[in-house]
């Protein structure tokens, strides 16, 4: 018992920059390395053609769903368990953990099963043209057999950072990626399995941070997972949906979007511009990713004295934030700006895959410090179960602003209203952003 009392004194005692720092250190790690393992794909298969290229980033909206259902219910399980934790119910805290990894396990058989079944209608459908087709089915369904590892490992890593055990988190993730990036050159140039092989050191990656995360959940004070408190109270599924469902919202709007920004990319530029708009994509997700490592390490700070009611600490930690959050990604704004199309053409050398892709580039980059307001304001909504707020703020940058954009800008402008399109996506989130902020902070007292 006294190990559960030294980590509620933990949360709620230290001071706050300082427990923000410590949880985000390790989770900005596992984030970039998740980042760098992410664009280790596109920049091997980079080396085979532009259609393969163009592939990888068809599937990814594919790789977007299934995270956004992994997220779903991971952010939800663990949101819920870590303001139970705060309020002392270790035991239903238990129960929902259990709960939420059975959810997405279902999910992510259901996804692999169904997924490959359709999967040649589901390559037509994600935008692929006729010279990406074949390479999109091969990396695709391999890919889908990885789903309910996916899902799973979603689970446990958010489960375990909410609990304040973000070293096993990054532990767990990096066993992954440091398998991913070592196989993709040994399986797709040493065995010459081409696309195939990236998909597979993909899933062999997913398999291995699902081992160590597993361990890493039974290691500590950490909660067990265990089959003894799987009990299917309709309550849990209810409350890990609601706390979910802006993760499942920002998620699931961000594979809607991918599908619809590879579909007018195809029609304005072809394999060459979907080439250019998925590097683009992966650069960002590398870029955002220490902004994300560092929301959550802010999240179970912010749950945890929620539950507590220590209202001044989550006030403290989200100005916090957004201050140093906003100086980040202003620096890698002007590295974007100088830098686009050495960026770009790292990935592939390719002089029409380059002019979209470093447009596109600037285009995001001159709105990117904007988004650290966006995303840590959606983090603190969400982990003070603000569920409606919160799937606004989730759900704006990616559906609510893009999908009108993507539709509209494109037939004004051509290939360069593809390209501007998610840069004023991410304004317009901005402003949306700061009064949901602000009515909600503004509540609480103390």
């Amino acid at each position: 018992m006294a190990k559960h009392e030294d980590k509620h004194a933990y949360l709620t005692e230290t001071p706050v920059p300082r427990l923000v720092c410590t949880l985000a250190v390790p989770t900005i790690i596992s984030m970039l390395v998740t980042g760098i393992y992410n664009s280790a794909d596109t920049y091997f298969v980079g080396r085979i053609s532009t259609q393969a290229t163009a592939a990888v980033g068809l599937v990814f909206s594919v790789m977007a769903i299934i995270q956004a259902l992994g997220f779903f219910c991971g952010q939800g399980s663990a949101n819920y368990l870590a303001r139970l934790l705060g309020a002392g119910k270790r035991q239903e805290a238990s129960e929902v953990a259990v709960m939420g990894f059975a959810m997405a396990l279902v999910i992510g058989l259901l996804v692999a099963t169904v997924g490959n079944w359709q999967a040649e209608r589901l390559a037509d459908w994600i935008g692929a043209t006729s010279s990406a087709r074949a390479d999109t089915v091969a990396y695709m369904r391999i890919i889908l057999m990885g789903a309910p590892l996916m899902t799973c490992q979603f689970v446990i890593n958010n489960q375990l950072r909410f609990q304040g055990s973000a070293l096993y988190a990054m532990i767990g993730l990096m066993c992954g990626a440091v398998i991913n990036i070592a196989l993709d050159p040994i399986l797709m140039f040493g065995f010459h399995m081409g696309i195939r092989g990236a998909a597979i050191a993909t899933v062999s990656g997913q398999a291995i941070s699902f081992l160590a995360l597993f361990i890493g959940s039974r290691m500590g004070s950490n909660i067990r997972l265990s089959i003894r408190n799987l009990k299917p109270n309709p309550g849990y599924i209810a409350s890990i949906s609601a706390n979910g469902f802006p993760s499942l919202m920002r998620q699931g709007m961000a594979a809607v979007s991918t599908l619809l920004l590879n579909n007018a990319a195809r029609t304005y530029g072809g394999d060459a511009a979907i080439a250019g708009m998925s590097i683009v994509s992966r650069i960002l997700m590398l870029l955002m990713s220490a902004l994300v490592g560092f929301g959550q390490g802010y999240q179970p700070v912010c749950s945890y004295n929620y539950g507590a009611g220590l209202y001044a600490r989550v006030k403290e930690g989200y100005r916090f934030c957004v201050k140093y959050g906003t100086i980040i990604l202003a620096v890698f704004a002007a590295g974007c700006l100088l830098f686009a199309e050495p960026v770009v053409g790292w990935f592939r050398d390719d002089p029409e895959v380059i002019a979209v892709g470093s447009t596109a580039l600037r285009w995001q980059a001159a709105a990117l410090p904007l988004m650290a307001t966006s995303i840590l304001t959606n983090m603190m909504l969400q982990a003070t179960g603000k569920s409606l707020k919160s799937s606004i703020t989730s759900s704006a940058r990616n559906g609510i602003f893009f999908i009108p954009l993507i539709l509209i800008l494109p037939r004004i402008f051509g290939l360069p209203g593809v390209e501007m399109t998610q840069a004023w996506a991410d304004v317009l989130t901005f402003f949306l952003a700061v009064p949901l902020a602000y009515s909600e902070l503004k509540k609480m007292k103390g």
